[in-house]
């Protein structure tokens, strides 16, 4: 059997939201992603992580208001506790489920940081909603501190950047690690933001989109295909309406086209399109394959999905 080097990328259904749902979610996945491996994958795992990383974010922040003496908690810090706990979840299941199949493989998270450009325009446009409501006074507060809010239905969010990622630092010690046949739990949450300064790399108050990252990881490891994992089996065009269209196989240059006539949502879609584009375009020997998780083994196998070729 001729392996191919995946990278998969999981979507918040493979995980759940909270504490008790992520451990049954991740129970599920693992079994998908073994199926994977058993159909001939040798995969790198990236993963969503926008609850958990709220819900950190959340936690701290009440626990700051609880105990003065301790400051606030950063972003990038909450990305890296997010990483490690999904990770930690995924790593362990997903080892089990192996073993229970007489695969050993080794399987590791690799904390992982991705560095932005700090004169990105998403920093002057922030868009990802974070944390808990707040009051208005607590709103005002957060703006006197430099920080974005919004206004919602229920009161008011912290928003942040979503900056494009730019390299993968430990990417060499991800790519050491799958060369040698490991399993490899990398840039969860699309990486812990960074700023280059001199030999230092800065926290940012940021979100990656994980789907570009996802995109990236698998260009720098020179990856097969681009797997990800989504809620719906197929991407469509002309979402909702009486001519909705399923897209079974496309082009780079037909899937440009459809992002161009505006038919794929920023935040939801259009990540994983411009991700799969980047990665195949130029390279007749790539695919990216976008599916429901369901549908995760029989997408690497070209049953179904939206295939995207150069």
């Amino acid at each position: 059997m001729t392996r191919k080097k995946v990278v998969v990328a999981l979507g918040h259904r493979a995980l759940g939201t909270t504490l008790p749902e992520q451990k049954t979610a991740v129970k599920a996945s693992a079994k998908v992603l073994a199926d994977l491996v058993e159909a001939g994958a040798d995969i790198i795992i990236t993963h969503s992580n926008a609850p958990q990383v709220g819900m950190i974010h959340t936690a701290m922040n009440e626990f700051g208001k609880v105990h003065p003496d301790y400051t606030a908690v950063p972003m990038s810090v909450c990305s890296a506790m997010s990483q490690g706990y999904i990770g930690y979840d995924i790593q362990n299941t997903l080892r089990a489920e192996l073993l229970r199949r007489g695969i050993y493989k080794p399987v590791s998270t690799i904390l992982t940081q991705v560095t932005v450009d700090p004169y990105d325009d998403a920093f002057h446009e922030p868009v990802k909603i974070i944390g808990r409501t707040l009051t208005e006074e607590e709103a005002e507060a957060e703006e006197h501190k430099g920080n974005y809010v919004v206004k919602t239905d229920t009161g008011y969010r912290r928003i942040v950047a979503a900056p494009q990622p730019e390299n993968i630092v430990e990417i060499d010690a991800i790519k050491t690690l799958s060369d040698a046949g490991q399993i490899v739990i990398a840039c969860g949450g699309g990486g812990i933001p960074v700023l280059e300064r001199n030999e230092e790399l800065i926290g940012a108050s940021a979100v990656i989109e994980k789907d570009l990252t996802s995109g990236k990881l698998a260009q720098a490891l020179g990856a097969d295909e681009l797997l990800i994992l989504t809620s719906v089996e197929k991407v469509s065009v002309n979402y909702g309406s009486d001519s909705e269209e399923y897209l079974s196989q496309i082009t780079v240059q037909e899937a440009k086209t459809y992002m161009e006539a505006g038919h794929f949502g920023d935040n939801t879609m259009l990540p994983k399109i411009q991700a799969s584009v980047e990665f195949v375009e130029g390279h007749p020997d790539r695919r990216a394959v976008i599916t429901s998780i369901g549908k995760a083994k029989e997408g690497y196998l070209g049953r179904t999905g939206t295939i995207i070729i150069a």
